[in-house]
């Protein structure tokens, strides 16, 4: 196998489960579950299996450099990369993968969310090698996302369309598809080949390097402005010059949609992006005391030692922290962002 390196994108807000993250302290730094670990943390862990920790890169927000320091100590000072503002994944993983390749010509990289929840961690270990295996294993262009069994009809994911619904095996990417609404959702699940997108890439980064030159010639362009300042001490105030002048666009969009080398390979693995308070109620372990009278279908998030009490609320959401309180139906989550 060659050099691993593996990009972990930290930059969201989390908007959605505010009051739990907030653009402070979003929800990749925060234990959301519960479970004596932060999400980033988790992450980092799920992947020291394929590679040590000096092998992985965060590319986060320049107001979350004291956070990442914090909650990864171990990880390479020179390997947390700082972003002046958020440009969406394209420029993050262009700017990664960049300086990557300046000093690993030859790597292979994985580039994942540090946000989402992964149960069936040997497994994602098992076919992330299997992913490793196949773009290696050839002098052509390839790369593998990773796509999840749906297992009902979710309108809050995209989709991956795949050439054949068998899982565990690496098959051609049809489409890459956005998020569908409730029927759209229910023909996808029938039809079989539809799988959810996690977000998650494997490639060589010649082969990114080269796509996104194809498909994203202007970001490739400030990339090229920037190279010569990369490993120097010039970097940081180059990259707050030049970073903001980058397209912004997400890898999907810039890249994904338009290559022909795109393959899947699709598993169940207890995946969840942890994205609506839903999700996160499914997994979460309650602290505090919740007491709920004639109440149905609420989710509740309260911190330690504190007493929430909520009678005749029907399919809505109460959460506190720090102060901060939020009530909300389900069905208007969606809207908690604009308030943010």
């Amino acid at each position: 196998m060659s050099e691993l390196h593996i990009v972990i994108m930290a930059g969201g807000i989390g908007s959605r489960l505010w009051p739990l993250s907030t653009p402070q302290y979003p929800k990749q730094f925060v234990d959301v579950l519960n479970c004596g670990k932060t999400l980033i943390q988790s992450t980092v862990e799920r992947f020291l299996p394929l590679c040590p920790i000096e092998n992985i890169w965060v590319v986060t927000s320049k107001q979350y450099e004291s956070i990442v320091k914090e909650q990864l100590p171990d990880l390479p000072l020179e390997h947390i990369l700082l972003e002046p503002v958020g440009r969406n994944t394209a420029p993050c993983i262009a700017y990664a993968c960049r300086k990557i390749a300046l000093h690993h010509p030859g790597a292979s990289v994985v580039v994942t969310p540090s946000d989402a929840l992964v149960l069936e961690k040997a497994k994602y270990v098992d076919i992330v090698r299997t992913a490793l295996d196949f773009i290696e294993a050839s002098d052509e262009n390839r790369i593998v996302t990773i796509g999840i069994e749906a297992n009902r009809p979710e309108t809050g994911y995209g989709y991956i369309c795949a050439s054949d619904p068998v899982k565990s095996r690496i098959v051609k990417v049809n489409r890459f598809c956005e998020k569908p609404n409730l029927e759209t959702a229910k023909a996808y699940l029938e039809e079989g080949n539809y799988f959810w997108n996690a977000g998650v890439f494997i490639w060589k980064v010649q082969t990114i390097l080269s796509e996104l030159r194809r498909h994203a010639p202007q970001i490739s362009s400030v990339m090229d402005s920037l190279e010569e300042y990369l490993y120097t001490e010039q970097e940081q105030a180059r990259l707050d010059e030049l970073f903001p002048t980058c397209e912004k666009i997400s890898i999907d969009y810039a890249v994904m949609e338009k290559s022909e080398h795109i393959y899947v390979i699709a598993e169940d693995l207890g995946w969840s992006d942890l994205g609506t308070w839903a999700s996160l109620q499914q997994y979460r372990k309650e602290s505090g005391s919740v007491e709920l009278h004639d109440c149905k279908d609420c989710i509740c998030a309260i911190e330690e030692g504190q007493r929430l009490i909520a009678i005749g609320l029907n399919n809505y959401i109460v959460a506190v922290k720090d102060g901060k309180i939020l009530i909300c139906p389900e069905s208007r989550e969606q809207e908690i962002k604009n308030f943010v």
